[in-house]
């Protein structure tokens, strides 16, 4: 439900904000007064579309927003919200919008940003506008099908025949994708299991590559190492003065000399450290050098091994567990592939089951729609002529289709004749805006109680209307409104009068510009605002007249 619209410098509307009621409320207003900004606005509030030129001149953005309430019996609209963590206080949101000069906008509900395609699809489950194309669902073929389906009481059935559908869908795409030929299933399989023998024969281990790296170049640069090593033995224990017995002499003196100043102690043990280092040294590289041998052949064993694991690197990952990773996936396929046909036909048994349960499910659902649009057409057609078009002819079409769709196994639409001997066509191509309005008004008396959204906004509505249908027409608006927020556009006092809200726009000129504001009308500004809506203005005659229905209509 709408509680309060604030609108700045959208179009000729410098500025203001109003509160709405719950019931029946028309706007109404001198031709030029603004009706068509205020509708504008609201329309903008919902995810229209719109460029720079509807902001005020002079401004730098317009900014609509509002503060709507969600009524606990809108699932679908407190399921969009939770889904985005979008939280309502006390059942209220603030949405809101604006439009720079530059073109740039921003929209938020509740302070989280959104995008135009969310407003317009969060919006579009709490608001209905009519008269203006781009907000009208009774033109959506997907709307059609909920509409009736609302009607029938057949919304849990329908949400349960789709997730049916989609599941079958997983199966049946999960088996295409299972069927491939037998010569490329075996193709694989000899691939795969020729990579798992090659791995396997090869045994590779983590980190081998390295090793085998440094020994390889340790047995290449045989004589070179062999050099350094016989002359680093040298140096270190092998001739004097060595280095060893150097540091072990080095040691002697700082002892000898520490006893006699004792502030060499510190030098002394450093002197003892470093001999014990140097020893461990030695011990650790004389080892070294006694095995150090020369060895061909284990060369070119080394040389063979490493480009065996270069091969298999080069075919099966960057190092030795990439390669090993290869092998356990090569496995886990080889095995999914030899079980392929056992899964396959286990697919096929599951896909059958499933198709003959859609199948009742879709019977079911035909018959129950096919008899609940009978009647919703008999409803609708019956309501028309009080609203209007006597001649028109509402009907429901279910059209089978080929096979199932997500919703059932036919396509659902709303078609009109409008003029007696007319067949009946889409909406679309018959329908003006005005009979539009109408057409909605019908369907919305019927599904009154079963449909979820809160507000309706009617424009238009009484175009090409007047006299007994406009009387009607205001009585089924009235009828509504016990049950949903009406927000009507009217030119016409009978309609006005049946209002439980009554909001007033007009222009004025401050400062040599014309600004366009609304305001609610009661007692006395009521009466005056029907008459001039009666005769054009507010004289004895049509104070009189409005008098009287207000009496008539209102209970005044």
């Amino acid at each position: 439900m709408l509680e309060e619209l604030t609108i700045r410098n959208y179009a000729l509307v410098e500025g203001f904000s109003i509160a709405f009621q719950k019931g029946f409320s028309v706007l109404t207003g001198e031709t030029g007064a603004g009706k068509s900004i205020i509708v504008g606005s609201l329309s903008f509030l919902l995810g229209a579309k719109a460029g720079a030129e509807v902001i005020r001149t002079g401004a730098e953005e317009a900014q609509v927003s509002a503060v709507v309430s969600v009524s606990a019996k809108n699932q679908d609209a407190l399921a969009w919200l939770a889904e985005r963590d979008i939280a309502p206080e006390e059942g209220r949101l603030i949405v809101r919008r604006t439009l720079r000069v530059s073109g740039r906008g921003s929209m938020y509900i509740q302070h989280i940003p959104v995008t135009r395609r969310d407003l317009t699809e969060f919006m579009s489950l709490l608001f209905d506008l009519h008269g203006q194309h781009s907000h009208e669902s009774l033109l959506k073929k997907e709307a059609h099908r909920k509409y009736l389906d609302r009607f029938a009481g057949l919304e849990a059935e329908a949400q349960e025949f789709n997730r049916r559908y989609l599941a079958l869908e997983d199966k049946k795409k999960n088996l295409g994708d299972s069927l491939t030929s037998a010569k490329e299933r075996n193709a694989r399989l000899e691939l795969l299991q020729y990579a798992v023998e090659e791995i396997a024969g090869a045994a590779p281990k983590r980190g081998e590559t390295e090793a085998l790296e440094t020994e390889a170049q340790r047995l290449g640069d045989f004589e070179k190492l062999s050099a350094q090593v016989n002359a680093a033995g040298s140096a270190l224990f092998d001739h004097e003065p060595s280095a060893l017995s150097l540091v072990r002499k080095v040691r002697a003196f700082l002892e000898g000399a520490a006893v006699i100043d004792g502030t060499l102690g510190t030098l002394a043990k450093r002197a003892e450290n470093l001999y014990y280092e140097i020893e461990d040294t030695a011990e650790e590289f004389r080892a070294y050098r006694d095995d150090l041998k020369y060895d061909p052949q284990r060369l070119e064993t080394v040389e063979e091994r490493l480009a065996a694991l270069y091969r298999l690197k080069k075919k099966y990952g960057p190092d030795e567990d990439a390669v090993l990773r290869y092998k356990a996936e090569a496995e886990a396929e080889i095995e999914a592939l030899s079980g392929t046909e056992e899964n396959r036909e286990k697919l096929k048994a599951e896909i059958n089951a499933c198709e003959k349960e859609l199948a009742l499910k879709a019977r079911d659902l035909t018959a129950k729609r096919t008899a609940a649009a009978g009647l919703l057409s008999t409803r609708i057609t019956g309501l028309l002529p009080h609203l209007g078009m006597p001649p028109a002819r509402f009907a429901v079409a279910v059209i089978p289709q080929k096979g199932h769709t997500p919703w059932g196994a036919e396509d659902v639409e709303f078609l009109i004749s409008a003029n007696a001997g007319e067949p009946l066509k889409e909406l679309s191509r018959v329908a003006s805006g005005g009979e539009l309005s109408r057409v909605m008004l019908a369907v919305k008396t019927v599904l009154s109680d079963a449909d979820a959204l809160e507000t309706l906004i009617f424009d238009e509505i009484d175009a090409g209307i007047g006299g007994e249908v406009a009387v009607t027409v205001g009585k089924y608006l009235a009828e509504i409104g016990k049950l949903k927020q009406i927000f009507c556009v009217t030119h016409l006092a009978s309609i006005a009068v049946r209002a439980d809200n009554h909001i007033k726009a007009e222009k004025r000129s401050e400062a040599g510009r014309t600004i366009t504001g609304i305001s609610a009308v009661q007692g006395d500004d009521r009466r005056r605002e029907i008459a001039r809506m009666l005769s054009g203005d507010a004289g004895a005659a049509a104070l009189a007249h409005a008098d009287a229905l207000l009496t008539k209509y209102a209970g005044l």
